[in-house]
């Protein structure tokens, strides 16, 4: 594969769909290329941020690294590790239980790495040093299965942020402190992606942690990284400059954003031939180019609705809470009960403004979210609380307030 190509395929059988993207990239002799050997070590890193299972569209399909390995397999390859790391709040050990990968690695034979548990170093990133677990970097040839999904902080997480899940805890919550943007496009610098194969079944094109899935039933295979979430922006109808990583990991030489350099080929589902497209100026064309793509048409509503979605929930967000320098679990945690207070008609007797975030620490204030606005007059503990503990304890402030100002 080369560095502008973008493979996507379309289809309901995801096993067989990821073999066939390995194959029709070439990944055998990708890995060969690089390594020399088939008996490289090859590292497979999915996203499985939570406990939450793929189908509500937060974390990566089981069955697309299934394929992924079987195709390795029947290459030769046997030295494959999946590693991965849940996110602040949440234990990778349960992760595993509830997304069917301990399951799969275990049916498969597969050594699983919990990089929770890993060493890390400090490693310079084009001129930012960031600390990075230690076993992807070990690896000969890593292999990137991000999911294509909104993000409440960030806009939008597909490959680039994904490898966010190869450093530790302590430097995530650094990473929320820098404002996410630049040390994501700086990690990009110190960790390749050899090979990327995107989960684009059903991901939630608002919230980074699922519950309203789009269905799609796509996966798109790439080598940039920088390029093919410039292409997911372009899928799910948010411009580049909105995702401000993405020009940060171009300026560290991790790849190009130039959509119109990129070369699509599309797919059919359990056929081998591509429809081989044209370099293309526009990448519309090339989504719309075959007849029997399966949702084509609906693709494009649910770009639009799904665009709409995001703005103005996040724009509802802004106005009723003050975040500074969150965790993702947190704010993403928090989103779904102010939404819930919005339905109810309770959001609007909230006279202050949530505080959430690492900003607030040692703070006084009025209403906080979470363990870093402790010390506020009103808060809900948890380092992070969940979505239900949120939405009870605002509601009863809601209620409270509704009820002075009846009064």
């Amino acid at each position: 594969m080369k560095k502008n190509e973008l493979l996507v395929i379309y289809g309901k059988h995801y096993t067989e769909m990821a073999e066939s993207l390995c194959a029709r990239a070439g990944l055998s002799s990708m890995i060969l290329e690089k390594c020399g050997s088939r008996s490289a070590d090859i590292a497979i890193k999915p996203n499985i941020l939570g406990p939450i299972p793929a189908k509500d569209g937060a974390t990566t399909h089981p069955e697309v690294v299934r394929g992924i390995i079987r195709y390795l397999r029947s290459e030769g390859f046997e030295r494959i590790t999946v590693m991965e790391s849940s996110w602040v709040g949440d234990k990778t050990s349960d992760s595993l239980l509830v997304t069917g990968f301990g399951e799969l690695c275990e049916e498969m034979d597969v050594p699983f790495v919990d990089l929770q548990k890993d060493s890390s170093v400090k490693k310079d990133c084009a001129g930012m040093e960031l600390n990075i677990c230690s076993r992807p970097l070990k690896a000969d040839f890593l292999i990137n299965v991000p999911v294509l999904k909104g993000h409440c902080q960030t806009r939008m997480t597909c490959a680039l942020k994904n490898m966010k899940g190869c450093i530790p805890s302590s430097e995530k919550r650094r990473f929320h402190r820098m404002g996410l943007h630049e040390p994501i496009g700086h990690l990009a610098a110190g960790i390749r992606q050899d090979f990327i194969l995107v989960d684009s079944i059903c991901g939630d094109l608002t919230f980074e942690d699922g519950g309203n899935p789009v269905p799609q039933d796509r996966m798109i295979a790439a080598v940039d990284p920088v390029l093919c979430d410039a292409y997911g922006c372009s899928l799910i109808g948010i411009s580049i400059e909105e995702v401000r990583y993405i020009a940060v990991a171009e300026a560290c030489g991790a790849g190009s954003s130039d959509l119109s350099r990129a070369s699509v080929r599309c797919l059919r589902e359990a056929e081998d031939r591509p429809q081989d497209e044209e370099n293309i100026s526009g990448i519309e064309r090339s989504a719309a180019a075959d007849d029997d793509m399966p949702q084509a048409e609906e693709e494009e509503a649910y770009k639009e609705e799904s665009a709409a979605a995001v703005s103005a929930s996040l724009i509802r967000v802004r106005e009723l809470v003050d975040e500074v320098d969150s965790c993702s679990a947190c704010y993403a945690n928090l989103l779904p009960a102010v939404r819930r207070l919005e339905e109810e008609g309770l959001a609007k007797y909230l006279k202050d403004r949530i505080c959430i975030g690492q900003g607030f620490r040692g703070k006084s204030g009025e209403l906080g979210v979470g363990e870093c606005t402790g010390y506020f007059r009103n808060n809900v503990p948890g380092c992070p609380p969940d979505t239900e503990r949120s939405y009870r304890f605002l509601k009863e402030y809601c209620e409270k307030q509704k009820s002075l100002f009846r009064g």
